[in-house]
Formats: structure tokens, sequence, C-alpha cells
């Protein structure tokens, strides 16, 4: 098909900042919302959930709340907000250490149990990339946090996977990581204004082609448009106990996303209604649709009930708010683009969360910095440094390395924005998702054997759980 240049009037700076400032608020609050929707349901069956509440349409608890997924997308928000495109493995590391690891836990003993696995070796002396050495590295635990990289990397894709890459390689290896590098690049997308179609494309294009993770996505969204039952019979695999499989729940958010046509509501409800670890596929779309879209476009309803978080999983995240990152990083990526790059990607730039929350964060938040993170997408850089490579969807299922991703494609839409059923019509009849020899199975925990045991262990009985023992919120990751 030829392709087709769209190219919209160019909106004025102050209304390119307050777009940006618009978009990185919903995507953080859009990711706190589906959290604490979707967290009720988690481990059901579509069939339970309908049992119980019919179909999901709001929030089913006195006083919703997000979970470890809220809590770590902080964690590594506020880490972000520090160091910036400087980020290293070193600098992740020390902050486990910091605010996690080396500190009294609180009662539900950290979060998932790709954190536990993680905390367990750092505690041992293990640093990265030995510390991700565990049972559960190909979680969703990376995924569940990575739309802050999104937001810091607004139109540039190619650098979100990197940076939270470097984030991930503490905790997480192989899918673990894809999962995460599809997140934060289909976010960086959106905050660019890409329509849902190209957003999945630019999740794509920085993961392999053949990793499972790929081939769950384009399954989850080839069938997108004949509805949640379809996404979920595409990626879920049937049998398996745990629900935390990255490939699985990151399909399955961004096939909730594609049905849904990027709308908030109906993408977030499209995640919690079809259970397995529902938070986190609910937090995912919802921060994918409200980088999309805006704050604007969540309920404000929903958004009225997401306080600061309570440190349930995270003591020292206690008091922070979602919203509070998304100004941080918002004021952190106008650094970095604005008149200070050359000083912010030297030796200056891992300074601390005081250089982004004093007077440069009201100037970074204001027009100039604001239209120079879009500005910056309209450049292209090598990807393999620390600044910025921008966003073209070209080719959807381009190869690319999961840590270095070789040729980001550049910032204009070279096609009009399809119906959701055009989404990647190349694979209109996917095959039932089976583990294969190609892919890595994950190892077979010992619990009955059931769907229903869930991806997070249980509080009471041993339907479900890991030998690891139990996580915040009896979450498994």
């Amino acid at each position: 098909m030829s392709p087709i240049v769209c190219t919209p009037p160019a909106p004025a700076p102050d209304e390119r900042a307050r777009e940006l400032h618009d978009r990185a608020r919903g995507a953080l609050l859009g990711l706190a919302v589906g959290d604490a929707l979707g967290a009720p349901a988690e481990n059901m069956k579509p069939s339970e959930i309908r049992a119980r509440w019919g179909r999901i349409t709001g929030y089913v608890t006195d006083r919703p709340a997000g979970t470890d997924d809220t809590e770590y997308a902080i964690f590594s928000g506020l880490l972000l907000a520090r160091h910036g495109s400087a980020l290293t493995p070193a600098h992740v590391e020390a902050a486990w250490h910091e605010w996690i690891a080396d500190r009294a836990e609180g009662p539900f003993k950290g979060a998932g149990f790709s954190e536990r696995g993680t905390l367990e070796n750092l505690r041992r002396g293990l640093a990265a990339p030995i510390s991700a050495q565990h049972r559960h590295a190909w979680s969703d635990g990376l995924a569940m946090r990575a739309a802050p990289f999104g937001v810091f990397a607004a139109g540039r894709p190619a650098e979100a996977a990197r940076l939270v890459a470097v984030d991930g390689s503490v905790s997480h290896e192989g899918e673990g990581i894809y999962g995460g590098q599809a997140v934060a690049a289909g976010v960086a997308a959106a905050m660019a204004g890409a329509p849902p179609t190209a957003v999945v494309a630019a999740a794509l294009a920085v993961i392999p082609d053949d990793s499972w993770t790929a081939r769950s996505l384009r399954r989850a969204v080839s069938v997108a448009h004949r509805g949640e039952r379809a996404v979920r019979s595409a990626v879920v695999i049937g049998g398996y106990p745990w629900t935390d499989l990255a490939p699985e729940a990151v399909a399955l958010a961004f096939g909730a996303y594609a049905a849904a046509d990027g709308d908030f509501r109906d993408a977030v409800l499209t995640a919690v209604n079809m259970g397995r670890d529902a938070d986190t596929t609910a937090a995912v779309a919802g921060a994918l649709a409200g980088a999309t879209l805006g704050e604007t476009a969540i309920p404000r309803e929903w958004g009225a009930a997401i306080g600061p978080v309570r440190g349930s999983c995270l003591p020292s995240m206690a008091g922070h708010h979602v919203l509070e990152v998304a100004e941080l990083l918002t004021a952190a990526a106008g650094a970095v683009t604005g008149a200070g790059a050359a000083a912010a990607t030297g030796a200056g730039a891992a300074t601390g969360p005081a250089a982004v929350t004093g007077a440069g964060a009201a100037a970074a938040t204001g027009a100039g910095a604001a239209a120079a993170v879009v500005a910056a997408a309209a450049g292209q850089t090598d990807p393999r440094t620390a600044t910025t490579p921008a966003f073209a969807p070209s080719d959807p299922r381009s190869v690319t390395s999961a840590f270095v991703p070789s040729e980001p494609p550049a910032l204009t839409l070279t096609e009009p924005q399809p119906t959701t059923s055009a989404l990647l019509p190349t694979e209109p009849h996917p095959e039932p998702p089976v583990l294969t020899p190609s892919e890595p199975h994950p190892p077979t925990p010992a619990c009955l054997p059931t769907e229903s045991g869930g991806g997070r262990a249980r509080s009471r009985g041993s339907r479900g759980r890991s030998p690891l023992g139990a996580g915040c919120g009896e979450g498994v990751r």
C-alpha cells in the first residue's frame, strides 16, 4: 500500500506544552486507575467475574487503591527523574538497595515473585545482571513499571526501550525484558500523538520479531476487532497456573487497547473483565490509553479516587502520588532536550531529585521545555547512546535487539489510522497459543495445574502458591 503522509498543522509551543503535560499525567494516572480497577479481578476467569459482579464497569471496592504495580512504577519513575538518560544498571541496583533491599520490609515482604527473587539475590551480594537470574525473570514485573520510561522519552520509543532495559537488567531477563520494552515504546509513541495502530507498531519495532512476546502481541491485535473473548483466547496459556507471564499479560493489555481503538474507558474495562493478571493488564492498557488521549479522557470519578500510595508493598514509596512523578518526568525530559541537554547527558546528569524539582522544574514544564521534547522527535540519533532517537512505524515487525534497537523509525505517520480490524492484517488467523520448543518454558510450579490457581499466590491453602513464599498482595511476578 502506498504510504499516505499525514502532516497535521504543528501546534503552537504553548499548545504543545499543555498537550505533553496532559498526556504525561494521563499515562501515569491511567496506570494507577487501571491497577485499582483490575485488582479485585486479579487471577479470576471471566466466568468468575461475571458470577460475582456481572460485568465490571467501575470500582467494586469502597477504597480503591493501586497495588505493587503502581508503587513500583513510582519507584522507577523517581529513579528515572533522578538520572534521566544517564541511567545505568549501577544506579538501579543502588536504588533497589537504598529504597527496598536494605530496609526493614513491610507486612508483605516486598512484592511479586520476580521482585522477591531479585531481592534475595541482591541480599546475597549478587549484582546485575546475575541478580535477575531467578525463576520468575520472565514475568510482567518490568512491564508493570515501564510506563514512566515512555513518559520521559516522549516520541522516542527506542530510547524508552533502551532505558527500561537498563532498569530491568537488575530484575528481569529475556521475555521479561521484551515485555517492558514493548510497553515503554508504546507509551513513548502515544505521548507523541501516534494513533493506536502506530503505537502497536512502535512496541513491536523494539523487540525481536520471533520472540514469544512479539508473537503473542501480534495474535492479540490481529483479533482485537472481535472483542475481548477473542483476544483472550489468542494468547492465554490454557492450563498454566501463573498469570504473570510477560508475553501473555503484555499481549492482553495491547489487545484491550486495540479493541477499544485507544478509548480509555473501554480499554481498561476490557482488560479488567478478561481476568488473569487483571491489575497489570489494566494498568498497562490504562497507561497506553492515557498517553494517547491525555488525563481529560480518564473519567473524573475514577481519577479522583487515586491518592498517594500507601506503601503496602514498598514502604519507602508511601505518600508519593503518580501525578507527582508525571510532573518530575516532564521536567526531567525538558531538562535533557532543552537548552541544557549537553550538560545533562554528561557527568551532571546523575544529580538528584532536587535537580528537577526547583526552579528548573517550573521552567521545564513550561512551553519551551515541552516544545523541545516534542521537537526532539524530529531528529534521528544512535539509540545506543544516551541521546534521543525518534519514532516512525515503518515496519511493525522489524527485528531489533532487545537492549539496543538498531534502527528506530522516525516520527512521521506514513499511513492514516485504519479501523481496529485492520491492525496487523498479516496474521488474521492466529494459531492457538501453545508452549512450543521455540518459546522459553517457564518453570512448572508445585501447585494445582488449573487456571484458577492464578498468577499470584492465594492467602490461604496451597492453590497457586509459589515455593518462594507470599508477596505483596500475594503477588507473583
